[in-house]
């Protein structure tokens, strides 16, 4: 059950000088980043660590997104939404990684090319179980949050501040923990890596499932903010190479930067014209990234 919840902040914080207007297109550029930044870190992941274009990320948002529609209809309580995500998401994902994409790391091409089929069978699946029509599901949080003078969402407010520290908790992991450290000499040296008797391919299939998991909650965490149907990944899987085009490939800072110059320039212009003057913007400025500065702003390959 959720519960209403129209609350403000105390006065000395929610003073601004910000008209509503002006927080609420702050607030949603903040929205816009936060969960770019999450659908992309999969595809970062995957494309980034373990050089596989992975076409069917778009298609593991998806299923995560129709995670809710499965709890409500086995009848399960909401709590348990993120548990039918993660046990609907990585058995797929494990399985597609042991036929399929173990034997495609480091052919770029031919993992597009495999992917590309997978996410047409995934979306076929998917229409056949659930049918071609939208679905919907609320938000485990209702009501809204008075931020800088402007009512927001507060489910929106609760999920920017878990994906910033699940980001800060990523980050400290990567620099300190032994299996960031292996990751990281499997990518620059998988036959040494080898030959210091790190499982490079046990770590590659925990580093595939990881990177599908985290797709899949970013779809569970959209899913009461959009329309839920079988084709709704690719443009999620668009939005998040161009993210990755214009931030670099492996590292978290290129990722921020990507999300934050795609979701920035799309949500200003979408405010003041258009989505089409944001999508036309988005794609002219990533073509211009891969002419002329085809690495990203950050990239590991420096």
């Amino acid at each position: 059950m959720s519960h209403h919840l129209t609350t403000c902040l105390p006065p000395k914080l929610a003073r601004t000088d910000l008209p509503p207007m002006s927080s609420v297109l702050l607030l949603n550029l903040a929205w816009q980043i936060s969960t770019l930044a999450l659908v992309a870190l999969g595809l970062a992941i995957v494309f980034g660590k373990l050089r596989i274009m992975n076409m069917a990320h778009g298609e593991f948002v998806m299923i995560g997104a129709y995670a809710p529609v499965i709890t409500s209809m086995l009848g399960l309580p909401g709590w348990l939404q993120l548990p039918v995500c993660l046990v609907t998401v990585g058995p797929v994902a494990f399985v597609l990684e042991r036929t399929i994409i173990r034997h495609l790391y480091g052919r770029m091409f031919d993992s597009l090319l495999a992917t590309w089929g997978i996410a047409i069978l995934l979306r076929e699946i998917v229409e056949l179980i659930f049918g071609r029509g939208y679905q919907s599901v609320s938000p485990p949080i209702a009501g809204t949050v008075c931020v800088f003078g402007a009512d927001y969402p507060a489910y929106r407010i609760a999920v920017i501040i878990g994906i910033l520290l699940g980001f800060i908790g990523l980050y400290w992991w990567n620099t300190r923990s032994k299996t960031g450290t292996r990751i990281k000499a499997m990518v620059g040296n998988p036959n040494l890596a080898e030959a210091i008797g790190i499982n490079t391919a046990r770590l590659s299939a925990g580093a595939f499932v990881f990177g599908c998991c985290t797709a899949g909650l970013a779809g569970l965490i959209l899913a009461p903010t959009v329309r839920i149907e079988p084709m709704m990944g690719l443009d999620y899987l668009i939005r998040s190479f161009f993210a990755l085009v214009v931030g670099g490939l492996g590292s978290l800072e290129g990722l921020g930067i990507g999300s934050g110059i795609i979701a920035g320039t799309q949500t200003f212009l979408g405010a003041v014209a258009s989505q089409t003057y944001g999508y036309l913007a988005v794609l002219t400025l990533s073509t211009l990234f891969l002419w002329l500065k085809p690495n990203g702003v950050r990239s590991s390959s420096r």
